[in-house]
Formats: structure tokens, sequence, C-alpha cells
């Protein structure tokens, strides 16, 4: 039969004997407290903000491909054949093209400038679920030549307009004429108004056929790019890669991620400031059980002399109170885990909960997009969050063991 070490079976004593002086005690529990809500509040804020970043990422690339394949000039001649080149290749699901320019709308004295965005009905529900965001009309209505437009939600209040007015366009590039440079100027008709849940699309975004911008622009045959979707959006690097090979005239691609990058930087950057400022709290804890085993270490100075007389080494002195600390913060990292994942598993139940209980609303419809609290769980920061718990209640029992092996059983016992 295999015995447990002394050690463990102290500790573990240790841990579970009442003590003389309660004040340990409740700095016991606080420590262990403290441990399980810094980790609870850290898995489940992370949580959020993975939720919050999926959410408007999918937002951003329901309206938007994942890469999109341009030469120099901004300008693709031939994208028939580019189209037939990349349909082929190993995870690429969809192409469509695209013209993408500037212009402005006016309708009266209300002018707003805009992205205007040329696109082929047909294709484009292959990279992008334009469709689906559509309130009021329909994408098909894009016919070529018939001169309509699709408005962002927010653009559309903005201009005052709704299904069937006319609005005009004007473009940048324009005509030569005896007087000098004029505009160009198209009237077109509201045919179609979309809400994406983006600002940036709601507000700035217009979409018309792509033929219509070819002439408005005057692109002839050519158009801004091949927008590409994957059947695996972090798989741009690779597919890039793949299609360097093949694409020997153009000489620019870009994916969702460059195309974005400051937005999801600024995510990352807000995630790992949280995870500072929340495991603070843990390493506010873990301070409590320095001056817990500290005030424990003091108070057993006569067990300790003892054990050392019938021949315990300094080193099984020190573990012994290792583990006692080492049980304190276990414990509360344990309850911190279970907290955590409890609440970020049913952020969805708990949420509204709170809402009909206090009878608030944390994020009302009609301010912002999101109305729910979006919470996505990533096992590896579940791990990450317990493992550097265990690392900080580690460190915080290595000073009040070391003291404990250094008592001297001759001082500790003389007043015995």
């Amino acid at each position: 039969m295999i015995k447990a070490p002394f050690e463990l079976l102290l500790g573990l004593r240790y841990t579970r004997a009442k003590r003389r002086n309660g004040f340990i005690s409740f700095i016991s529990l606080s420590s262990m407290i403290g441990i399980a809500l810094g980790i609870t509040a850290l898995i489940t804020v992370l949580s959020i903000m993975n939720g919050f970043q999926e959410e408007l990422r999918d937002r951003i690339l329901g309206m938007t491909a994942h890469m999109t394949v341009n030469e120099q000039n901004d300008r693709l001649a031939d994208w028939q054949s580019l189209y037939q080149r990349v349909q082929g290749q190993p995870h690429i699901i969809g192409a469509a093209p695209n013209i993408m320019e500037q212009g402005m709308l006016t309708n009266g004295k209300r002018v707003k400038g805009v992205a205007i965005r040329g696109i082929l009905p047909e294709y484009e529900n292959q990279v992008a679920d334009i469709a689906s965001q559509i309130q009021f009309g329909t994408l098909s209505s894009l016919e070529p030549r018939s001169y309509r437009i699709i408005l962002g939600s927010e653009l559309a209040l903005s201009l005052g307009v709704s299904i069937g007015d006319k609005i005009t366009l004007i473009a940048p590039q324009g005509t030569i004429s005896p007087v000098g440079i004029v505009p160009r100027i198209k009237r077109f008709t509201v045919a179609g108004i979309f809400e994406a849940g983006m600002h940036e699309y709601d507000s700035g975004l217009a979409l018309i056929h792509i033929q219509d911008a070819q002439k408005v622009f005057k692109y002839q045959d050519s158009v801004s790019a091949l927008q590409l979707k994957l059947d695996d959006m972090f798989l741009v690097g690779k597919v890039k890669h793949d299609l360097a090979s093949v694409i020997e005239n153009t000489v620019y691609i870009r994916d969702w991620r460059q195309q974005h990058s400051n937005f999801f930087r600024a995510i990352e950057m807000e995630k790992r400031m949280m995870f500072i400022v929340l495991t603070l709290i843990i390493m506010v804890a873990a301070f409590n059980i320095v001056s817990t085993m500290v005030m424990v270490v003091t108070d057993k100075q006569s067990d300790i002399a003892v054990l050392r007389t019938i021949g315990a080494t300094p080193l099984s002195i020190q573990m012994i109170f290792i583990i006692q600390g080492l049980v304190i913060g276990l414990l509360g990292v344990i309850l911190g885990l279970i907290g955590g994942l409890s609440l970020a598993l049913n952020i969805d139940v708990i949420v509204p909960f709170i809402e009909n209980l206090l009878g608030i609303q944390f994020f009302p419809p009609d301010v912002y997009y999101i109305s729910t609290v979006p919470s996505k769980l990533i096992w590896s920061d579940v791990f990450y969050i317990a493992g550097v718990s265990f690392i900080l209640t580690l460190l915080a029992t290595i000073y009040p063991a070391r003291k404990a092996a250094k008592v001297n059983p001759a001082e500790a016992l003389r007043y015995e």
C-alpha cells in the first residue's frame, strides 16, 4: 500500500484544522474568494469581448469578401478569365467582381458623400450576405442600365428618401468642356434599403449595378477588383500564397485582416488591457495568501520546532506550507472556474433576467446595433487564466514557506 508523503498529509491537516486565531481563517477565506472572483470576472469579460469581436467580424464580412484581387492601377480588365482561374483553387467557394468608387448623393438640399459599390447581383451572393440585410426591396432589382440604387438605412434617413424616390449621384470623374471639367451627374431611383448593423455601411454605402457603375465612373469593361470568399476566413494567408503562383498578371491581393487591421488591433489591445487589469485582482488575492501564510508560520512555530527535532528537513517544512497555500489557491481557482464558466455559457439567460429584475435594458435596440450581450468561450483563454492564477498562487507561498524552513527549533521551544 502506497503511503502519501507526510508533507502532504500535514499540509492538508493544517488547512482543515481550526485555527486558534480566527483572523487567519478570515484572511484565508477572503484570499480564496478574491481569487475566485478575479477568475470569474476575467473569464466572463474575455468571453463577452470574444463574442463582440466575432459578432462585429461577422457583420463586417457579411458585407465584404474575405479577399480582393486587383491590379496595381486599381482596374481589372479581364475579370472573367481571372474568375475562371480562381474558381478551381482550394478553399475558394465564391468570387464576384465589383467597382468601388467615391461619390456624392444629393436630394434637394441634402448632400452626402458615400462609397458607391457596383455589383453583379447574381455573383454578389457568392461572396457577401447582402441579400439577407435588405429590409425593403430586393437585390435582384438592380438591373443593367436601369439606374437603380440600394442605400443603407441611415444614409436613406439622412437624405430623406424611401423606395421609389429619385436621387442624384455626382461622380468625381468629370467631363472636359469649354468651361472646364464638369462632374458627371446621373439620376437614380431608390430600389432598396439595407441595414447591416454597422454604422460604416449603413450610413456611407450605396449599391448599384456594375454596368451602371462602369458607365458613370468611366470604367468601360473593367472592374475595380475580384472579390473572393473562402470556406475558412482564417486561411487567407495560405490561399494568398497559393494564388501567387496561379495569377501571374495580378500584383495586389488584400485580405480582410489588412482591410480592417486597425479595428481588430484595437479590439485585441482592449482584450490585453482588460486581462492585465483583472489579473491585478488575482494578484491582490495572492498577496493575501502571503500574509495568511506568514501568520500561520508564526502560529505554528512550536510545531515546526518539534518536526525539526524529530528529523524533518528544512525542505520538508517548506513543502508543508507550500501545500497549505496551494490548497487555498486551488480552491479559489476551482471556484472561479466554475463561476466563470457558468456565467460565460449562460450570459444570454442571466443578462435578460437581470434586465427584467431591475427594469432596465443594457443595450436598447434603438441605440445599439447589438441588442443582446454576445459571449464566446475560448477554452485556451480558460486554460491560460487557470495557469496564470496557479503560478501566482505558487509564488505567493514561496516566501512564507522559506521563512518556516528557517525557524530555529531551540529558539521556538525556549518558552514552551
